[in-house]
């Protein structure tokens, strides 16, 4: 039974990925630390903007990290004007929504940031519960945020549906018993597959809520699909 669905934001509602690149690695490059655009894949792990920093420049004092962070949300602000969703999430937000689908948002950003980007994109309304790094210190390397989110929403962990596009937040998920859904591309795909992700699209546009519920893994007892394959619904 399908009761709510959690998503994830950078990379899944908003397509932000690239914003974020070019924003860390100038935001590095501004403060002398090279970065090579496969040291920056990390951003894609569902860290928070603490531990990307800590990982890019070692130990920082608080102060420092606040410095820091400031001025890397600086440089992101500059890039907003790119910021797109990813295709067919907001027809596909308003199907949910209709059929009484709880919504919740489930995101490393930061609290101003996530909600920032929500009401950018105008798809801020749709949600009931947004959690952030903000509460969630670890970010998704552990199942604490899904946990939160799911009691937030009144609903068992095994009635939820996670959007995602990090392995290792998928890993976090499917151990306290949610489906997960992968978005990325063709490259990224078989990683989230590996990860757990029942499969993989690169956006919305052929996912509705028919389409979800038509598949055994929403309707049956959690169980691990270990024959789930990348597809381009």
């Amino acid at each position: 039974m399908l009761s709510g669905v959690i998503f994830d934001l950078d990379g899944v509602l908003a397509n932000s990925h690239p914003i974020h690149l070019a924003s860390w690695k100038r935001f590095l490059s501004s403060i002398g630390v090279a970065a090579t655009d496969e040291d920056l894949e990390i951003i894609r792990d569902g860290r928070t903007k603490e531990e990307l920093l800590r990982h890019f420049m070692g130990d920082l004092t608080h102060n420092e990290l606040c410095t820091y962070a400031a001025e890397k949300d600086r440089v992101y602000c500059e890039h907003l004007r790119d910021l797109t969703p990813v295709r067919g999430v907001r027809h596909l937000l308003h199907e949910l929504e209709s059929a009484g689908i709880t919504l919740a948002v489930a995101s490393s950003g930061s609290f101003r940031r996530v909600h920032h980007t929500l009401e950018l994109l105008g798809l801020r309304t749709y949600f009931h519960i947004v959690s952030t790094a903000d509460e969630f210190k670890a970010g998704k390397a552990t199942s604490a945020i899904f946990v939160a989110t799911a009691e937030r929403m009144q609903i068992p962990c095994e009635q939820a549906l996670v959007f995602e596009d990090s392995g290792t937040a998928i890993r976090s998920a499917i151990a306290v018993g949610m489906k997960c859904i992968g978005i990325a591309d063709d490259i990224r795909a078989r990683a989230l597959i590996d990860a757990g992700a029942e499969y993989v699209s690169s956006d919305f546009l052929h996912i509705s809520l028919a389409h979800l519920q038509s598949f055994p893994f929403i309707k049956s007892k959690p169980e691990f699909n270990s024959q789930a394959q990348s597809c381009s619904v």
